[in-house]
């Protein structure tokens, strides 16, 4: 089974945290949702105040992960490009070649632990000046190789159905799709 953690910092972005969560677990994918204020309880950017499964000093040992994945929002993007175990842990999961993803403003995550140097990249408008080391094009979900990023909350579903084709296939990836009733 594959087991992957998604960040969640004071002023996430719910859609973009929570439908991914939601779908991934659909397709049994194990995801460990990760507080990194110290609390389970973590407000996010429209006052959703969710549960998180663990804390960030929980997470031990980080190559039993095959992703981990930063949703946007602010301050939550700000929040988790700020926090020095965040950065690590992209950095560690980049390294070991795990798949890293964010989406909207999480993108300045991956700036800030280089792991976007030379790669195709895309986010929120009006953060491109902060994603400096990538090449920046206008799409809405993009994957250089280890790397997906996505542009914003109507494109959750988007986003987490690459991330299901990048870890468990197409066929896997269109389960979900008939599943949801997704036609685009």
């Amino acid at each position: 089974m594959k087991k992957v953690i998604l960040f969640l910092a004071e002023g996430f972005e719910e859609v973009e945290a929570l439908t991914v969560v939601d779908y991934l677990r659909r397709k049994d994918i194990s995801v460990d949702t990760v507080s990194i204020t110290g609390e389970e309880k973590v407000k996010g950017a429209h006052d959703i105040i969710v549960l998180a499964d663990k804390t960030i000093d929980e997470i031990t040992d980080i190559g039993s992960y095959d992703a981990v994945i930063i949703p946007g929002g602010l301050p939550g993007a700000t929040n988790l490009r700020d926090n020095d175990k965040v950065i690590d842990i992209v950095k560690k999961t980049d390294k070991y070649g795990g798949l890293v993803a964010a989406i909207c403003a999480g993108p300045i995550v991956l700036e800030r632990a280089g792991v976007i140097n030379g790669k195709n990249v895309t986010s929120y408008p009006g953060f491109e000046d902060e994603l400096k080391s990538g090449i920046y094009i206008k799409e809405n979900v993009l994957r250089d190789c280890n790397i997906i990023t996505a542009r914003g909350p109507a494109l959750a579903v988007d986003f987490a159905i690459e991330i299901i084709q990048y870890l468990l296939g197409e066929e896997k990836a269109k389960e979900l799709k008939d599943d949801i009733l997704y036609k685009a």
